[in-house]
């Protein structure tokens, strides 16, 4: 089943609002209404979203041009940070950097990557098992669970290489299409802007 992951790109940060609550910055609407816009999305996709503010107002965005719904499920959620709540940039890059070196071990409290893993590919596959054959699926979510996606997809061990940050755009909004069954990665992460319409056609003619 061939599939899309796109991240949220850029979010109004508020050391006082809890960051699941945290919406899209007028940067990041601008860069989701243009990615929208250029049919990426093809028109009656299925969409899934996590329940955090961003992520649901990406998908609200991509939905509307697509001319289709969105499912949401918490538990296509980031991973758990609540322990140590909000962490200023240069605190969240070294404790991001330890979450993805050491996934069998949990950071100051944080949900441990291995966890977080098995969480997002689980219920990614239950959401694939409910799209017909043919339909393009795309899921609207977060930097470190599409991270640990890629790396279960591609076979490869849990790292900070593999993240967002290293390949596209360090503000989010990027994406890569795979595939579960059987499983194949399309590429790595591309920032929205750089990814071609046409992704779930031409793949499925190979």
């Amino acid at each position: 089943m061939r599939a899309l992951y796109v991240t949220h790109p850029q979010v109004a940060m508020d050391a006082n609002v809890p960051v699941p609550l945290w919406g899209l910055s007028p940067q990041g609407q601008a860069r989701a209404k243009a990615f929208a816009a250029r049919g990426v999305v093809p028109v009656g996709a299925m969409i899934f979203c996590s329940r955090e503010t961003k992520a649901m107002q990406l998908a609200d965005i991509l939905a509307e041009a697509a001319q289709t719904l969105v499912l949401s499920d918490h538990l296509m959620g980031e991973n758990d940070r609540s322990a140590t709540g909000f962490l200023p940039a240069a605190l969240f890059e070294e404790a991001a950097d330890r979450f993805f070196a050491h996934p069998d071990v949990s950071m100051e409290g944080w949900e441990r990557a291995i966890d977080a893993q098995t969480r997002i590919v689980d219920t990614i596959t239950t959401a694939l098992a409910s799209v017909p054959a043919d339909t393009p699926a795309v899921f609207c979510g977060h930097g470190a669970v599409g991270t640990l996606l890629k790396c279960h997809v591609a076979g490869r061990k849990i790292a900070r290489r593999e993240d967002q940050s290293r390949h596209g755009n360090r503000g989010g909004g990027n994406c890569f299409a795979f595939d579960l069954a059987p499983a194949r990665l399309g590429g790595e992460w591309q920032a929205m802007e750089d990814f071609a319409p046409g992704w779930f056609d031409a793949v499925r003619r190979h």
